[in-house]
Parts: C-alpha cells; sequence; structure tokens
C-alpha cells in the first residue's frame, strides 16, 4: 500500500484509490504507487473487477506541474516513458476496469480515465487536456484514446484549445459513458464492476483482449486473434461449467469459479 494510492478489496472488487490531496495531482510518487496498484490489481485472484477512483470531491487534476516545470528533457523523458508505460498497464489490466469520475479528469487524470474500460461520472464533472497553455501535448496518452473515443476531429478541438467539457458534452463525444449524481458516483461504479465479481474470469480478460488487441490491427488480424481467444477457453473450467449448466439449467444460471 503506497502513501497516494492504494489498492482495496472487498467482495471481488479492488478499488484503486487515488488520495493526494486537494486534487490527485500525479508526481513521480504517485506515478511509482499507480503502477504498483495496477500490477496488484491484475495479479490478485482475488480481484475481478476494478474501480478506479480519486475520492468524492475531484478524480485527478493533472500532472504535479511545479514538479514537472523543474525537470531536464533527460529527466522528462524517464518521467515521461514510465508515466506512458504505468497508464498502460492500467490499462491492460485483464479484468473489467471501470473509472468512477469525480469533479474533475484534466490531463494526466483523463488519460488515467481514458484507460479504464467504462467511465461513470457525475453530471457536474470537467474534463479537458489543457497541456497546451502550459506550452505541452498530452503525453500519457491523451493525443491516441481521445481520438479514438471521441473522433480525431473532436480530439483536436480539445487538445488543441485545451479547453475543459462539461458533462454534458463528455457524454455526447464518449468520453464518459454515464452520469448520475455527484454523490453516486462511486456506488454507480461499484454496481457495474459487481457484475463481474463472480464472473468468468479467463473469459472476461479474452474478451477484454481481444477487442483491444483488434484495434491495433485490420480486421483479418483481429479476427484470427478472437479465435485464438475463444478457442483458448475449452481448457478453463468455468466453460465447463457454463455449458453444462446451460444444458441442465438454462442460460444465465451457472457458478463461475474464475479458472
Amino acid at each position: 500500500m503506497g502513501e497516494f494510492v492504494r489498492l482495496e478489496v472487498e467482495g471481488g472488487i479492488g478499488t484503486i484509490r487515488l488520495d493526494r490531496p486537494p486534487v490527485n495531482a500525479i508526481s513521480n510518487q504517485v506515478q511509482t504507487e499507480l503502477g504498483q496498484a495496477a500490477k496488484e490489481a491484475s495479479e490478485r485472484a482475488d480481484v475481478r473487477a476494478v474501480i478506479l477512483y480519486g475520492g468524492e470531491k475531484t478524480f485527478c487534476g493533472g500532472a504535479d506541474v511545479k514538479e514537472m516545470a523543474s525537470r531536464s528533457y533527460a529527466d522528462m523523458r524517464a518521467f515521461g516513458t514510465a508515466l506512458q508505460n504505468t497508464v498502460a498497464a492500467v490499462a491492460a489490466i485483464p479484468k473489467p476496469v471501470v473509472a468512477a469520475v469525480t469533479g474533475y479528469a484534466l490531463g494526466g487524470g483523463l488519460e488515467l480515465a481514458m484507460a479504464a474500460d467504462r467511465r461513470i461520472a457525475g453530471d457536474n464533472v470537467k474534463v479537458g487536456q489543457p497541456e497546451i497553455l502550459l506550452g505541452i501535448i498530452p503525453g500519457a496518452g491523451g493525443t491516441q484514446r481521445l481520438a479514438r473515443l471521441a473522433g480525431v476531429s473532436a480530439a483536436k478541438d480539445l487538445v488543441f484549445t485545451g479547453r475543459f467539457a462539461k458533462a454534458d458534452e463528455a457524454l455526447s463525444l464518449g468520453i464518459v459513458d454515464e452520469l448520475v449524481a455527484p454523490d453516486d458516483v462511486y456506488e454507480a461504479a461499484k454496481k457495474w464492476a459487481g457484475q463481474f465479481a463472480n464472473g468468468p474470469a479467463v473469459a472476461l480478460a479474452n474478451a477484454k483482449a481481444a477487442i483491444d488487441g483488434g484495434l491495433d490491427g485490420d480486421l483479418a488480424s483481429g479476427l484470427k486473434l478472437e479465435t485464438y481467444l475463444f478457442t483458448a477457453l475449452w481448457a478453463t473450467e468455468d466453460q465447463t461449467n457454463g455449458m453444462q449448466s446451460f444444458i441442465e439449467n438454462g442460460p444465465g444460471k451457472a457458478t463461475f469459479e474464475g479458472k
């Protein structure tokens, strides 16, 4: 458990909690601890789904500008690579991941949220990639994941201007997937994640790998990946139990062990 980032596990759901007041700014230490939490969440068998959460007030206000401003180019090359790798590690958690977004998700905070499989946000949130206002550009996936979620034109508008998008615009652009009352954000994320707490863990991991991996290449390559991951599930106990339960009891009644 880190000083600013911790993994809390309850009922099969692991919450990666950012806790560096006032805005959970991503320092070198936060980046390191976030990577450790992502690794732990990936490896723990008792974690079947993951919530990214920054608390009731703010998800994440972005990178620690004061810390970055004093760095040399060589220092930033190292930090930028490490931060990119950490956000990629969050995206690669082989389990369903939902970001519970409160307050603001800006810069590196939005990049972290976009690494999740789903984003549930308060209806008062603001999101954005304001790096251009500092004379830089997003460096932890903002130019890539935002374009894939919102489209090239919308991504260029947000990145070029650095403006904040309110909740309704973020929803319409596909940056967030669901809006709820601000006080209900975590519980809504917990409800979504809870669907998978007793699910077929290997099948869920393979589904995520097929979708994410297929986006990296052409259709033919994606279909080959899908076939490989589909047939591989015949090596799992969950496939045996799931199909036997269907034959005997009908759909939706199987008990899965995640093996």
